[in-house]
């Protein structure tokens, strides 16, 4: 059963980091695309950025472009966000999401709340 667990979500100030991980289980596909995703209150859920495996291509919103980067440990099954310059606009519940042409998993979330 896939599994995906994420942490590292939390309370930041304006102009403040956080990095989120991800923490994947269940599967041994070497072809794949790790996701993360976020909704916000009131908003539709939207992509964020991903990574294909292999390769490590990656690919940003316009929104988050230049501040946040994602990538993976594959000795650990991990894959992160590391968010900086953080924006009252990015306080949103983030979602990881494993996807190919077998699977489609989400994990449950974690609240980012950027607030002074």
């Amino acid at each position: 059963q896939v599994q995906l667990v994420e942490s590292g979500g939390g309370l930041v100030q304006p102009g403040g980091s956080l990095r989120l991980s991800c923490a994947a289980s269940g599967f041994t596909d070497i072809t794949y695309v790790m996701s993360w995703y976020r909704q916000a209150p009131g908003k539709e859920r939207e992509l964020v950025a991903f990574i294909v495996s292999p390769g490590d291509i990656t690919h940003y919103a316009d929104s988050v472009r230049g501040r946040f980067t994602i990538s993976r440990d594959n000795t650990k099954n991990t894959v992160y966000l590391q968010m900086n310059s953080l924006e009252s606009e990015d306080t949103a519940i983030y979602y990881c999401k494993v996807n190919n042409k077998r699977l489609n998993a989400w994990g449950q979330g974690t609240q980012v709340t950027v607030s002074s």
